[in-house]
């Protein structure tokens, strides 16, 4: 059955949760605005579930209500994972038989981004999700640059540790900015390098989609969720399988 409906209290009863912050104090006025708010949304009825002052002029409000809104899953597009997930054996085999050395990875959160935790559970040993991170991977050298590392920093460090690939981490999202941020990364990078010698360029974010690649610059988009065996997996093939860069080692 592709026609779906939201699911709350029975089959198909149209039902969903809906939270929102309106610039308004907290008072019977504010969830009044909220409801109708809810209502030119779509959502009739629409019930004030939970609702808390943010400061002296906010409102945070979580609205309950049915939508008549139907959902085609024969028309929704995704980017459905493209290469084999691989062990940490496996990948180190790959790489082994398939380069004859190691695959060095430069990570960094760029810009003002100060918000290592993503870049951190992917790269760091410790890893994410019951999963070992790229420092775990004895045929990858990791390099991870923390927070904060301004573009053209990233691009004179790729140089010098012959980076195979780049992972950068935005999860600041004020203004575009993680947008904008990566944007200027990868501009850097193809003014830098010959197309068929710079880096593999992976962008990851809680507000990136896999869709976004193209509008980016970057290779390949990684969102919420994501796993250290995910990114391994991928490198491997990009790098490895098909070669999708020939990173020119020498040039650096």
């Amino acid at each position: 059955m592709s026609i779906i409906r939201p699911y709350g209290d029975t089959t198909g009863d149209g039902m969903v949760q809906l939270s929102f912050t309106l610039p308004i104090p907290h008072d019977k006025l504010a969830e009044g605005a909220a409801v109708q708010l809810a209502n030119k949304m779509g959502m009739e009825p629409a019930l004030v579930v939970h609702s808390k002052a943010m400061g002296p002029d906010f409102t945070f409000f979580v609205v309950y209500g049915a939508v008549n809104h139907l959902v085609d899953t024969s028309k929704v597009e995704v980017v459905e994972r493209d290469y084999p997930l691989l062990s940490p054996k496996e990948a180190n085999l790959a790489i082994r038989k398939g380069l004859r050395r190691r695959l060095t990875v430069v990570g960094a959160c760029i810009g003002t981004d100060a918000h290592t935790v993503g870049i951190d559970a992917i790269m760091n040993i410790k890893g994410f999700a019951g999963e070992k991170g790229l420092e775990y991977y004895r045929e990858l050298k990791v390099v991870n640059l923390g927070a904060q590392v301004a573009v053209p920093e990233l691009v004179r460090l790729a140089k010098t540790e012959k980076a195979d690939a780049i992972l950068v981490s935005q999860v600041v999202t004020q203004r575009e900015a993680h947008v904008l941020n990566t944007k200027e990364m990868s501009a850097a990078f193809r003014e830098a390098y010959p197309e068929h010698a710079r880096p593999v360029l992976v962008a990851g974010g809680p507000r990136f989609t896999e869709q976004m690649a193209a509008e980016l610059g970057v290779d390949r988009v990684f969102g919420r969720g994501t796993t250290p065996g995910e990114v391994a997996s991928y490198l491997v093939d990009a790098l490895v399988t098909r070669r999708i860069r020939t990173p020119n080692r020498r040039s650096a």
